[in-house]
């Protein structure tokens, strides 16, 4: 089987998450993380680079040892250090990981002061009242994990979009050279852009004769064969995810790429609107009301589908019943941005804190995608972890970024700092600083857990300052790790709009954060929008395409977003 890079990245942070239980040497931890970030931003895969030969400790945060890793993961599909280390901490105590609230340090405790090594262990403490008292935790805390254990067991496995990605690529690559076969297509969350997928939807037209069905079950990396049959199939993959292969009729393909891509809700309404027309609209194609159904009017191509009630396109990302139909009736959907509208990139990282490449390294991959301009935003002093700038670091960063631009033609660096919002709403650097900068990113990397009332008073207090230009990854969310702080967003979008401060969509897919929801209401009331990658390496600044996914599911234009502006409009947009 395969090994993909999402994979390796996979392991290399379980091996964190035990050597951080084990209680390990930070830096030592952190590099695993590190080598896992640097994994995921590869845009070709570590197996196919050691195929063709390549040194993989030459990539940033690697070295040898890692390399070695990589290898040994690629050639055997596991890695002997994690087994080891399995072995060793209780089986139990890793799942602990799974619960909201709890990372390796919290896990570490609990198993050191109350001798949890389960989740009924977990449970029995949290009902007893233990876990409030220790350090660090409180009453809220051991209600929420209370309230977290009670949701663990229903919830959906579901996929990272970028993680689908990986899967689903290489299957419709493969899928598409079976003798036969004339389309194929992934339909479903995947195919709506959702941040996370549950089970995938895969759709071919293929001649009667294709063995497809034969070839789905014998892709390399199927665990299990659900069942099969001539029209579906279903197999589990690695990972634990679930694909149905549904071999369709040319004429009946359009109809059931609208269906299986859904979602129910905005498929119900068109079948209802085809209803109130004398149609009867299904996977199978569209219907005179009370025909045979071997006698269908449309259904061949996906906008057969709108034809028939009456309303023109409608994006795949847009279909939920959240207002579509009803803009489309109107003639009011927006026009969606698109990846080829962005300049270039507002928030990323070099090795002068947590980055993983030089400056000249990001301008190089930035000028390669086309871009005009990138924000260099290294973390600000609060940020220890990562090697924060202070002042006087700043400063040089400054002087060094003005010098290097004289160099350039056609492409500007802007200077800038991702700085830390504190408590108190205060921003980490002195005002005389910040104001030398082209923008400044506002973050929150600590105090998660102040009320909602507290929070959003906290970045308001944070966007009276005249330096704040862009807050970003607004509600801190990490995807299946870390649930948003409690935050007013309508008071920080009407704060926001009164200003003349903008908000980040923070790409990268473990964040995706605004949400759909969020870039709607940011529209909704005026306010601009940076997407941006938050990149700490050059492949990382391709993870763009994802925060257009999640744009185009908020509604954006490409006027929405303050990144697909020239330069000079950009700057003059961000001035306050």
């Amino acid at each position: 089987m395969p090994i993909h890079n999402a994979d390796i990245a996979a392991i290399f942070n379980k091996v964190a998450d035990l050597l951080e239980l084990k209680g390990a040497n930070a830096f030592r931890v952190r590099a695993y993380r590190n080598a896992a970030r640097t994994v995921e931003d590869q845009t070709q895969s570590m197996a196919d680079m050691l195929a063709e030969g390549k040194d993989l400790s030459e990539l940033s945060g690697i070295g040898e040892d890692l390399a070695g890793k990589i290898a040994e993961i690629v050639e055997t599909g596991g890695l002997e250090q994690l087994a080891e280390l399995e072995e060793e901490i209780p089986g139990g105590l890793t799942e602990l990981l799974n619960i909201d609230q709890i990372g390796p340090k919290r896990a570490a405790a609990l198993h050191d002061e109350l001798g949890v090594e389960s989740l009924d262990d977990l449970a029995a403490a949290a009902q007893k009242g233990k876990i409030r008292r220790l350090e660090g935790f409180g009453e809220k805390s051991e209600r929420k994990i209370l309230e977290a254990l009670e949701r663990y067991p229903g919830e959906e496995k579901r996929t990272e979009l970028a993680q689908a990605e990986q899967i689903v690529g290489p299957l419709l690559e493969y899928l598409e050279k079976v003798d036969g076969v004339e389309r194929v297509v992934a339909a479903g969350s995947y195919r709506r852009r959702k941040e996370t997928v549950g089970d995938l939807d895969i759709l071919a037209t293929c001649a009667d004769n294709s063995p497809v069905m034969k070839a789905f079950t014998d892709f390399e990396d199927v665990v299990e064969i659900v069942s099969q049959g001539e029209t579906k199939s279903t197999v589990r993959l690695r990972g634990n995810v679930q694909v149905d292969l549904r071999v369709v009729s040319g004429q009946s393909y359009g109809a059931a790429l609208h269906y299986f891509t859904g979602n129910k809700q905005h498929n119900i309404a068109i079948r209802r609107m085809g209803v109130e027309k004398g149609l009867k609209i299904n996977e199978y194609g569209i219907f005179r009301a009370g025909d045979d159904e071997q006698k269908r009017i449309a259904g061949e191509k996906e906008m057969d589908v709108f034809a028939a009630v009456d309303l023109p396109w409608i994006e795949p990302e847009l279909r939920g019943n959240h207002g579509e139909i009803e803009a489309a009736q109107k003639d009011e959907l927006p026009r969606l941005i698109t990846l080829e509208d962005i300049r270039g990139d507002l928030h990323a990282h070099t090795e002068e804190t947590d980055g993983h490449a030089t400056l000249e390294d990001m301008v190089e991959a930035a000028r390669g995608l086309g871009y005009s301009f990138l924000a260099i935003t290294e973390h600000s002093q609060s940020v220890t972890v990562a090697r924060g700038l202070d002042r006087k670091r700043l400063e040089k960063q400054i002087e060094a970024i003005e010098k290097f631009n004289d160099s350039l033609s056609g492409f500007r660096v802007l200077t800038g700092i991702e700085v830390d919002i504190l408590e108190d709403g205060s921003l980490d650097l002195p005002d005389e600083v910040l104001a030398r900068l082209d923008l400044t990113v506002c973050s929150i990397h600590s105090k998660f857990g102040l009320s909602e009332e507290k929070q959003t008073a906290r970045i308001i207090r944070a966007m009276d300052n005249p330096n704040f230009r862009i807050l970003g990854h607004p509600t801190g969310r990490l995807i299946g790790e870390r649930a948003p702080y409690k935050v007013d967003m309508e008071q920080l979008m009407k704060a926001a709009g009164e200003r003349g401060c903008v908000l980040e969509l923070n790409a990268h897919p473990d964040r995706l954060d605004l949400n759909g929801a969020h870039c709607r209401m940011a529209r909704e009331y005026g306010v601009k929008i940076a997407i941006s990658t938050d990149a700490h390496s050059p492949g990382g600044l391709r993870n763009m395409k994802y925060g257009i996914d999640q744009a185009r599911r908020g509604w954006l234009s490409a006027d929405d977003v303050i990144n697909t502006r020239r330069t000079r409009d950009l700057l003059r947009l961000l001035a306050r």
